[in-house]
């Protein structure tokens, strides 16, 4: 019989979210269609993030029909994306390989805005469920999900964080929850490279 934690590490599995995110992604990135693969202005280098930022999030979050960007708002959600990727001034360092074509031009760069979408989506719809179920515990419930986690998955888990009473875990089993899904893709992809 499937256990409450079972159950949530089911709905979270990679082939739920982090896959299914990385899917529309995708299709996202072989659907937008633009004028030039590279530009020199950057008012042009803002509308065509923006413009690839609603389409890519239509399509993440089924939005039918897509919604239109808006310029200032749509423009800050991409400089946070941008700065996650390439740091401080993240916008800048992606115009200059946009207009010199460098590291992949804008498609290496619509690239990394789609990495940094898929891990903030899917982190979302990741954090959401468990803190559902987080939040049906009782106290007594939640230091027996904790425990039955290491039981059946602490094997995958490094030795420094299962060493002794694995207070680590239990400290931060939210967290840990949270980076299972990663874990558990990190795993397939590496056994199908195996293959």
């Amino acid at each position: 019989m499937k256990t409450k934690l079972d159950e949530l590490l089911n709905s979270i599995d990679p082939a739920r979210t982090l896959d299914q995110v990385s899917a529309r992604v995708d299709e996202a990135i072989n659907s937008f269609q633009t004028k030039s693969g590279s530009t020199k202005s950057w008012d042009t280098f803002k509308t065509v993030l923006t413009s690839f930022f609603c389409h890519t999030e239509s399509l993440i979050l089924q939005i039918d029909p897509p919604r239109k960007p808006h310029p200032n708002i749509d423009w800050g959600r991409c400089c946070r994306l941008l700065m996650k990727e390439y740091g401080l001034n993240g916008e800048k360092a992606a115009f200059e390989m946009v207009r010199t074509g460098s590291q992949g031009g804008l498609y290496g760069v619509l690239k990394a805005v789609s990495k940094q979408m898929i891990n903030e989506y899917a982190g979302n719809e990741i954090s959401a469920r468990i803190g559902h179920y987080w939040r049906s515990l009782t106290t007594d419930e939640k230091i027996a999900a904790s425990q039955e986690y290491l039981n059946k998955h602490g094997h995958l888990l490094p030795s420094e964080l299962t060493e002794g009473s694995a207070a680590r875990i239990r400290f931060n089993f939210i967290k840990v929850l949270e980076e299972h899904p990663h874990l558990i893709k990190r795993m397939r992809d590496v056994s199908q490279n195996y293959r």
